[in-house]
């Protein structure tokens, strides 16, 4: 794979069209250099560094985690969750990334205590195995929302996925941020009359 390159965006406006420069320059006519900057070349692009990139795609994703964790928890006083965010970006994209909003525990379908995670990625994909959990990176979507089953990992005493629950762990995952909000306000609420009327909205 080609190392990819990023640059800063320009704050210079584009120059507005005029009249082109005459034949003869100024300096030919009137003896003296221009020290108009429009006279001079244009600033030349200034390269980004990876770590510059990551901390950008960073503060944009945790910025996003924290507008959805308050609305989430804006929604009903009897659905709070706790607010858990942190970032990763990938190796070699650090344009893009995923970001953690928040965690809990819920009956999914036919299991009882289900402990889970909700992210938002910038970048739609298929979940995968453990090896590579992000596969066919799509970036023609702005936004994925999924939530996974997590448990701990009592060898490395960290939380993993759990994959007893479907192949991958995966409890849903969409684009659409209103159907992301209902999801995870359906795995919050206590009551089937709570849900019931998540689902009307």
């Amino acid at each position: 794979m080609t190392k990819l390159r990023y640059y800063a965006k320009s704050e210079q406006k584009a120059p507005e069209p005029g009249l082109p420069p005459a034949i003869h320059s100024e300096f030919l006519r009137t003896g003296r250099i221009s020290r108009r900057r429009d006279d001079w070349l244009p600033e030349e692009r200034r390269y980004l560094t990876y770590e510059e990139v990551a901390e950008k795609t960073g503060r944009k994703l945790e910025n996003a985690a924290t507008t959805t964790h308050t609305r989430l928890n804006g929604f009903h006083r009897s659905i709070q969750f706790p607010k858990i965010i942190f970032h990763r970006t990938l190796a070699n994209s650090p344009h893009l990334g995923y970001c953690h909003v928040t965690a809990a525990k819920t009956n999914f379908a036919k299991f009882a205590d289900v402990k889970w995670s909700f992210y938002i990625a910038n970048f739609f994909s298929e979940i995968g195995d453990a090896e590579q959990f992000f596969e066919k990176i799509q970036t023609q979507y702005s936004r994925m929302y999924f939530a996974v089953a997590i448990e701990p990992d009592k060898a490395l005493k960290t939380l993993k996925i759990d994959r007893s629950i479907r192949d991958n762990g995966l409890l849903f995952r969409t684009h659409d941020p209103k159907e992301a909000l209902k999801n995870v306000l359906k795995l919050g609420a206590a009551t089937p009359e709570l849900r019931a009327a998540i689902d009307r909205l």
